[in-house]
């Protein structure tokens, strides 16, 4: 699993980054980001609705985010 520190990035930065990882991931690999930004609990359901890749997983630990996405095909 790829791991992504977006912590105290602001948007749009933390789902670029998550785009550029996912991008260069292999089909089914799962990837973390870990953002401090609330806007990106949207931006990243969204990504992952628009580019059909699964959310797997949301968890906020006194506002550290963390996503765990699985790159679709």
């Amino acid at each position: 699993m790829v791991e992504i520190d977006a912590k105290g990035l602001k948007c749009p930065e933390p789902i670029m980054l998550l785009h550029q990882t996912i991008h260069e991931a292999k089909i089914g690999e799962i990837v973390a980001l870990i953002a401090t930004d609330p806007t990106s609990i949207k931006d990243v359901k969204k990504f992952c609705e628009y580019l059909n890749h699964s959310l797997i997983s949301i968890s906020d630990d006194e506002g550290v985010i963390t996503f765990k996405v699985k790159k679709g095909e």
